[in-house]
């Protein structure tokens, strides 16, 4: 499906409400990484560059529906006011009438910061007719809405499909464009051999795309807690490592369709990386050959050799997850290696897309430069849902005529 772009729109002398993706650490009062802010400034600028005035909405931290000074949006503004180049106007209540004044005499090129969205219980409520009021009123400051937020996209959030439902103009803002259009090319057709690599310690979230691959896809690569339980599926024994219980009968079913001729092939690891605690000496074990007290913490070597020549023979790679443990550098080896066999890849001209916190994360730890991929994701969830096949829920309403 498509949705309407930022670059069609007629912005001259018009309010834009945008919904940013920010949720900055702030300590102290202080914002300490601004790259999320920084992220979304193509959007704004253009915005403003179009003569339009801006009205900026976003969530910080996880407030309980009502307002909590340590999760103000009010050091944004400073911040703002530098990249911008411009003062920046801040409403206490994001719906209230102070909102409604600064809004309704915002003038071109002028910008007005709302205070924190889930301080109003309406954002993230699941009433509905609670979700479509807030919604209403913040739309009612703005002639036209741009979503930006790409991480919140699969959810159902007020400031995501409520407000977009009565406003005639709406467009997705670059941040997510881009984000599209990366993701696109491991969900529609996609070069193959395709090959996912998923790890993380849950199998919930990580299901849907696994089932997903296995119906489009070549290879499935499987670290972390996820193939703990798929190990422990395949009727294993873990030891003391991670297992996801309640998924162990949902990761039978999926090897055994991927033991179907049709369907892609799911690699599990042979041997890890193991000691009794992350403090503790290390050994490397093949899987099922743990002694009680042992706990897998990465891939082994032998998992590792496998796993990269999976990787050398394909031509899309997606990434969501490091293999193990990485925040300790003796059980980051296997994620190592992956990234290593995956820029080799981009290298030799296949489409690689990683993303994921701790996949990001990972990186920023041990320095690998991000240049080194084809795309790179800034979303967890939103991803995930996205390279699964889902709609997502704020694109839908991007799309939907008012």
């Amino acid at each position: 499906m498509s949705y309407p772009t930022l670059d069609t729109a007629d912005l001259q002398g018009k309010k834009v409400l945008l919904r940013a993706g920010f949720d900055v650490p702030i300590v102290d009062g202080v914002v300490h990484d601004a790259t999320r802010i920084e992220a979304n400034l193509p959007t704004m600028r253009f915005i403003l560059d179009a003569g339009a005035s801006l009205i900026i909405m976003a969530h910080q931290g996880r407030p309980k529906g009502e307002p909590d000074p340590q999760f103000s949006q009010k050091p944004l503004v400073p911040v703002l006011e530098k990249l911008l180049g411009v003062s920046v106007q801040f409403a206490e209540v994001c719906d209230g009438q102070d909102a409604q004044t600064k809004a309704a005499a915002l003038q071109p090129g002028g910008v007005l910061l709302l205070e924190n969205l889930r301080f109003d219980e309406g954002e993230k409520s699941k009433n509905s007719i609670l979700r479509d009021a807030f919604g209403k009123r913040l739309a009612a400051l703005a002639d036209v809405y741009v979503n930006d937020a790409f991480t919140n996209c699969h959810r159902d959030h007020a400031s995501m499909t409520s407000v977009p439902k009565f406003m005639k103009e709406k467009y997705m803002g670059f941040t997510v464009q881009t984000e599209v259009e990366g993701l696109s090319k491991a969900v529609h057709n996609p070069t193959r051999p395709l090959t996912l690599i998923i790890s993380g310690l849950k199998m919930e979230t990580k299901v849907p795309v696994i089932e997903q691959f296995l119906a489009q896809g070549d290879d499935i690569l499987v670290g972390g807690g996820v193939a703990n339980t798929m190990l422990c599926a395949a009727g294993k024994e873990m030891a003391k490592s991670k297992v996801d219980d309640e998924f162990v009968q949902k990761g039978k079913e999926i090897l055994d369709e991927s033991a179907s001729c049709d369907s892609a092939t799911i690699h599990l690891p042979v041997d890890g990386v193991c000691a009794t605690s992350p403090d503790a000496e290390v050994q490397e074990c093949a899987i099922g050959m743990f002694s009680p007290d042992m706990i897998m913490f990465d891939i082994g070597p032998e998992t590792i050799e496998q796993f990269t020549r999976v990787i050398a023979a394909s031509k899309t790679v997606v990434w969501n997850g490091p293999m193990g443990m990485y925040e300790h550098e003796k059980f980051a080896k296997g994620s190592k290696a992956i990234a290593e066999a995956v820029r080799s890849a981009t290298t030799r001209g296949a489409v690689t897309i990683i993303g994921g916190g701790d996949t990001l994360d990972f990186h920023d730890t041990y320095g690998y430069d991000l240049d080194g991929y084809t795309f790179v994701s800034t979303a967890g969830g939103a991803m995930l849902d996205f390279i699964s096949g889902k709609e997502l829920p704020a694109l839908k309403a991007l799309a939907l005529n008012s």
